[in-house]
């Protein structure tokens, strides 16, 4: 097995750039970049830093609709508008060079992919991607091309059978799940926030997948104010079930962080510890299931100071084989460095990990995150041969 691991990044990638006031600020990818530099993550041995470049529209068009591309161009290069396509909305206002700085993302997960399948890397990492809310045919919640669905699909053209995807962002991963809605050799898993009370809206425990591929989307929807402890039992009591039932070649996961308490766009209350420790998991299960094919990517996150950069890191962390240790101090300068930016001053160390009460201590109806669980547990764990009620 490849010792190796790719991160994907270049300043360039900080074009992303709605403009003053949007909450997707590419000083959340910079404070996350300049933690990672800061604690040596990038010096640790067998790390291949790829620089993206723009990926040919062949590449976007391996999951989005050629007119839509099109229309996409027409915004940056001219600004047009196109709200029916989700252009020049709120989420998403058109800027220049909007095609080329979202076709950048693409590339840094595209490629990535690219070298996870030809065994040239096990681990990779792209923060600037997981623009999870893309459409085939529309942009969508800050999101204009999906990378994670383009590297998705560059992994099954490659050969891999199956592909598993998981996504811990606040918010339902509703984009790679309905690209892939009805394919069986992809497996889209995502613990978010109830739709009922945050966007995307969609993400019920019964969306289970198309006609053709029953079982293969599976969604946990949680209540406002699950603290991390809960969220975290219910990361537990799903994800690791499905997925060793379905047996992926490939694990791709999603670590949007806006599911911290301190986050403005959710309502959930998951410390960073909590989605520190869910990174391990992420990572142990690659190793368990795909010999250690693993694409991890970033995604929403709008503490832009005390949230983003450390859960980032984190995550860039185990992806190099430098796991971040609790207590670890965070370096003085950048701790500086975010007053200076930000006018708030993070925390000086890493946080413990987190350990939930493990699902096998049984089901608590009185638990709202519990019942949520149960919902997801009834809805899908038969397609996939699991029994709901048992570990």
């Amino acid at each position: 097995m490849p010792s190796s691991s790719c991160v994907a990044w270049s300043p360039d990638l900080l074009r992303y750039d709605f403009g003053p006031g949007h909450p997707m600020a590419p000083t959340r990818l910079d404070l996350t970049m300049d933690l990672v530099t800061g604690l040596g993550l990038l010096e640790a041995p067998g790390v291949h830093v790829m620089a993206p470049v723009p990926v040919p529209d062949d590449v976007l068009t391996l999951v989005h609709d050629a007119d839509y591309v099109a229309a996409v161009r027409a915004a940056s290069e001219h600004g047009v508008t196109d709200p029916a396509r989700g252009l020049g909305t709120e989420d998403d206002p058109v800027f220049p060079g909007m095609h080329d700085a979202a076709a950048r993302i693409v590339d840094g997960s595209y490629r990535a992919a690219g070298l996870i399948a030809d065994g040239t890397v096990d681990h990779a990492v792209n923060v600037a991607g997981g623009m999870h809310h893309a459409k085939a045919g529309a942009a969508s919640g800050f999101c204009i091309y999906n990378d994670a669905a383009v590297a998705i699909q560059r992994l099954l053209d490659d050969g891999v059978e199956r592909v598993a995807y998981v996504d811990l962002d606040a918010h339902h991963g509703d984009g790679v799940e309905s690209i892939f809605w009805d394919d069986p050799r992809v497996l889209t898993v995502s613990v978010h926030q109830s739709g009922t009370t945050l966007f995307p809206g969609t993400g019920n425990a019964v969306d289970v997948g198309g006609l053709h591929a029953p079982g293969s989307a599976v969604n946990v929807a949680l209540p406002r104010r699950a603290d991390g402890v809960r969220w975290l039992r219910a990361v537990d009591a799903v994800v690791p079930h499905v997925l060793r039932a379905f047996r992926p070649g490939v694990l791709v996961t999603q670590h949007g962080c806006d599911a911290h308490g301190d986050d403005p766009l959710s309502d959930l209350d998951v410390s960073v510890a909590a989605q520190h420790t869910a990174a391990t998991r992420m990572h142990d299960l690659a190793h368990e299931l795909t010999d250690g094919r693993w694409l991890a990517l970033g995604g929403g996150g709008y503490a832009v100071a005390r949230v983003v950069p450390l859960v980032w890191a984190a995550v860039v962390g185990e992806v190099v084989h430098a796991p971040v240790a609790p207590g670890q101090p965070l370096p003085e300068r950048w701790r500086q460095r975010v007053l200076d930016v930000a006018g708030v001053l993070p925390p000086e160390a890493f946080d413990a990990l987190v350990e939930p009460r493990p699902w096998s201590d049984g089901f608590d109806p009185a638990d709202d995150v519990d019942r949520a669980v149960m919902s997801t547990r009834r809805a899908v764990f038969p397609h996939l041969g699991l029994d709901p009620h048992h570990d």
